[in-house]
């Protein structure tokens, strides 16, 4: 069966990429691969018509500024063109992301993940960042969650840091999927994937930890929620934002008895570390 595949660049990189993602995803697009410039995107010919991207929203934000082309293609093998696109990472020289298909890693922490679809494979800005704040948080025994898990890698890197009571949450019933290939694949039995969006935390409460790396408006719409959820003292790790959505996203915060700790940065993308006061 032939492909339609769309070459989309992307400015500037980083959530753009999985926004875009996760809506093409809902329209019928199947694969995607990221290039230094933006994404490749696959959908079967029969699916495909000249109207399939009018109602993706990103295609009109100012917030970035995409275009495309696309062509017919013969159908594709995916592990090997993730074997030409996707290398692995290493997060501060402790903890590797890789595929299934990349060798063994050295690091005192590897993340395993099939990446077919490129969410959350650490290579952008903002999940490489919440990796990095995970190496530096105490996590053993700790109850956590991962809202807008993706590809689950942060929930895992958290079991692997020693959290013992871990959910992870998306709204994308391709990532619920996904994540629990992952969560076996890394043998995280304290993981549970569920489907769904802030209000399914209505019930769940005393988190030590919450990590949210999704995008600005959604995270000021949840930051109330994820306040409620957090036990006293508990950390809030929220990216998916510039570095001047900072003082936006504090205020929300500090609104709901979260401390602003600390920030990291990442070519303009930032990751937000916050306490709650008891």
């Amino acid at each position: 069966m032939n492909y339609i595949e769309y070459n989309f660049t992307i400015t500037p990189m980083g959530i753009a990429s999985e926004i875009l993602v996760a809506e093409l995803a809902e329209v019928g697009f199947e694969s995607f691969v990221d290039t230094d410039n933006g994404l490749l995107a696959y959908i079967q010919e029969p699916l495909w018509h000249t109207a399939i991207l009018n109602d993706i929203q990103i295609l009109q934000s100012d917030e970035f500024q995409i275009t495309y082309t696309f062509k017919t293609i013969e159908q594709v093998n995916w592990n090997e063109e993730w074997e030409k696109h996707f290398e692995p990472i290493i997060v501060d020289g402790l903890c590797t992301v890789r595929a299934t298909f990349h060798p063994a890693a050295s690091t005192p922490y590897e993340i395993v993940i099939d990446p077919k679809m490129s969410f959350g494979t650490g290579h952008h800005e903002t999940t490489y960042m919440m990796l990095q704040f995970l190496l530096n948080e105490e996590l053993t025994n700790k109850k956590v969650l991962d809202m807008g898990c993706g590809t689950s890698v942060l929930a895992i890197m958290a079991a692997k840091r020693g959290a013992t009571d871990i959910t992870a949450i998306d709204v994308d019933e391709w990532c619920v999927e996904n994540s629990i290939e992952n969560v076996q694949r890394n043998g995280c039995e304290y993981i549970q994937v569920q489907l769904g969006d802030a209000s399914s935390l209505a019930n769940k409460k005393n988190f030590d930890l919450i990590i949210a790396n999704i995008n600005r408006n959604i995270l000021l719409a949840d930051i109330p929620q994820y306040a409620q959820s957090l036990k006293a003292d508990g950390t809030l790790l929220l990216s998916g934002f510039y570095e001047e959505d900072i003082p936006l996203i504090r205020e929300k915060a500090e609104a709901h008895s979260l401390q602003y700790v600390e920030n990291l940065e990442r070519n303009k993308w930032v990751a937000v570390k916050f306490k709650k006061q008891a």
